[in-house]
C-alpha cells in the first residue's frame, strides 16, 4: 500500500467503494487523513465497514469540512449528468479527484526518483501495459504494475528510488487526475468510445491527451487524426515528443518496418527487434502496442538486446489472443475478450486457416462487418444467444455448426481442425459477442474455454519462450 499524506489531518469524502475506492480510504487512512466513505451500493458500505472504515450517506455530511471527493472512476464525472456527489461537491467548492491523482501527490511528495510510465488509448492498452512492464523487469528492474488492468494503484508498493511504476489509465481515471504527471505518458489511439460518459468523441480525446500533456517525454502513435493532432499541439510547445506507428515511416520516431522495430533519429535508422513470430504480438494491433512500449523503455535507458530478449519472452494477456497449446497441428487461441465485431476483427485478421467459434451475447450490427474475413474461416461454431442470428449472417459463406454450449464448440472444432489439410490450422474462441447469456464475464468464459481445451486428448502447451 502508499500512503497518502498530502491530506493529513485533513477530512476526505470518498464515495464508489469498490477496489480502488477501498485502496484509496486505506491510502488516506494510512497517512494521516480523516475519512468518510460512501456508496449507492449497499454491498460498497458493508465492504467498508467489514474493513473498519468510517462510513456515512455523504447526503447528511458536512461538505463544509471536506478537503476532497475522492470519486471512484465509474462514477458519473460530467456525463449524462455529474453524480449527486459530485454536485454537492461544486456547491462547497470541494476538489473532485481520483486514485491516480492521489498516487501522483504521494508520489512527488516524497520527492525520490520513482519514474511513471502512464498508458493510455481506446484499444490496446491493457497490453501495452503489460508488456512495457515485461520490459522493464526483463532488464532487471524493480516494476510495480497497477491501474486499470487491475491492481488498484494505491495497492501497490510505495515509491523507493529507482522503482519504476507501469499505470493503465482509463479516460474515466485521467478525467480525475488533474496533475498527471509521468516521466514517460503513451497515448495509443482515440476511436469513438464511452460518449455516453464524456458526451463527445472531441471531448473524449482531449480527455485522453491530458495524459500526455504534462510528461516529461510522450510517447504518441500518430496513426489517427485525433493523435496526429495531439503530436503536433505537443510539439509545438517543445515538449519531447516521440512519435510512433506500426503502418508507416515517421521522422524522427520509432517505426514498424515489415516485421522490424526501428528507430530513427532523422538521420540514422537502428534496427532494435524482430516481432515475426512472436505468437503474443500477432497482428497490425499489437504491432501498434510493441512499438510503443520499445519506445518507452528507449526512453528510459533500456538496450536493445533487452528490448529483444523481454519481447521475445512476453506471455501476452490472458484471454486477449492468448496462445493455449496445441492439439496436433493445430493452434488454440483464446480471444475471450473479443466482446465485438471490431476486437473480432483483429484476430480474425491474423490467421489465414480459421476454425472459429463464436455467439453470446450479441451487439449491435452482429457480424455483418465482419465478412472481409469469411474466406479464412474454414468453418464457424456458434454458441449462445447469437447463435441463430450468426447463422443466418454466415449461411451461404462460411460453413457452420450450432454447437449452443462452448464445451461442444470446442470438441467439434478439434475434431475439424484435426482433419484439416491446412499447414496451420487455429481454432479461435474470438466471440464477437458479450458474455453475460452464459457467463458473468468475458473471464469466466475464458477459463472455461481454457479448460475445455486442455481437457482434450493429446493437448499439448506451449513450450516457453
Amino acid at each position: 500500500m502508499i500512503p497518502v499524506t498530502t491530506f493529513a489531518g485533513e477530512t476526505v469524502a470518498v464515495f464508489g467503494l469498490g477496489g480502488s475506492g477501498l485502496a484509496s480510504c486505506r491510502a488516506l487512512m494510512a497517512g494521516g487523513a480523516r475519512v468518510i466513505a460512501w456508496d449507492d451500493n449497499a454491498g460498497g458500505v458493508a465492504a467498508a465497514q467489514a474493513a473498519a472504515i468510517p462510513t456515512q450517506d455523504l447526503r447528511q455530511a458536512d461538505w463544509e469540512s471536506f478537503a476532497a471527493l475522492v470519486l471512484a472512476p465509474g462514477v458519473p464525472l460530467t456525463h449524462p449528468k455529474p453524480h449527486w456527489t459530485v454536485e454537492l461537491a461544486d456547491e462547497h467548492d470541494v476538489e473532485v479527484i481520483g486514485d491516480i491523482e492521489l498516487f501522483c501527490r504521494a508520489r512527488r511528495a516524497l520527492g525520490v526518483d520513482a519514474p511513471l510510465v502512464a498508458i493510455t488509448g481506446t484499444n490496446g492498452k491493457s497490453t501495452t501495459t503489460a508488456l512495457t512492464a515485461h520490459l522493464l523487469r526483463s532488464a532487471g528492474l524493480d516494476v510495480q504494475m497497477g491501474g486499470n488492468i487491475g491492481t488498484a494503484v494505491l495497492s501497490l508498493e510505495p515509491p523507493q528510488e529507482g522503482r519504476v511504476y507501469v499505470i493503465e489509465c482509463s479516460s474515466y481515471q485521467i478525467d480525475l487526475a488533474p496533475s498527471l504527471d509521468a516521466t514517460v505518458g503513451i497515448l495509443l489511439n482515440v476511436t469513438e468510445d464511452h460518449l455516453d460518459r464524456h458526451g463527445t468523441i472531441e471531448h473524449y480525446a482531449s480527455v485522453k491527451e491530458r495524459l500526455i500533456a504534462r510528461a516529461q517525454i510522450a510517447v504518441i502513435a500518430v496513426e489517427d487524426d485525433f493523435t496526429r493532432a495531439a503530436a503536433a499541439r505537443r510539439e509545438e510547445t517543445g515538449a519531447e515528443t516521440i512519435r510512433v506507428s506500426a503502418t508507416e515511416f515517421v521522422s524522427p520516431g520509432v517505426f514498424v518496418d515489415g516485421a522490424t522495430i526501428v528507430a530513427y533519429d532523422g538521420e540514422q535508422a537502428a534496427p532494435i527487434a524482430d516481432l515475426d513470430g512472436i505468437g503474443a504480438l500477432r497482428g497490425t494491433h499489437n504491432a501498434q502496442n510493441a512499438v510503443a512500449a520499445v519506445a518507452a523503455v528507449l526512453a528510459l535507458g533500456v538496450e536493445p538486446d533487452a528490448i529483444r530478449a523481454g519481447l521475445a519472452s512476453f506471455p501476452g494477456l490472458a484471454h486477449r489472443m492468448e496462445q493455449l497449446g496445441r492439439v496436433g497441428h493445430a493452434l488454440f487461441v483464446n480471444d475471450s475478450k473479443a466482446t465485438n465485431a471490431d476486437s473480432a476483427a483483429k484476430a480474425l485478421a491474423c490467421f489465414e486457416d480459421i476454425f472459429w467459434i463464436l455467439g453470446g451475447q450479441p451487439k449491435t450490427g452482429g457480424i455483418e462487418s465482419l465478412r472481409e474475413f469469411f474466406p479464412r474461416v474454414r468453418k464457424a461454431y456458434l454458441i449462445g444467444a447469437a447463435a441463430e442470428e450468426f447463422a443466418r449472417t454466415l449461411d451461404g459463406a462460411v460453413a457452420y455448426e450450432l454447437c449452443g454450449t462452448l464445451d461442444r464448440a470446442v470438441v467439434a472444432a478439434a475434431r475439424d481442425a484435426a482433419a484439416s489439410p491446412a499447414a496451420a490450422p487455429a481454432v479461435l474462441l474470438s466471440p464477437a459477442c458479450a458474455s453475460f447469456d452464459q457467463y458473468r464475464n468475458f473471464e469466466i468464459r475464458g477459463e472455461a474455454f481454457r479448460a475445455a481445451v486442455i481437457s482434450l486428448p493429446d493437448f499439448r502447451p506451449l513450450a516457453p519462450a
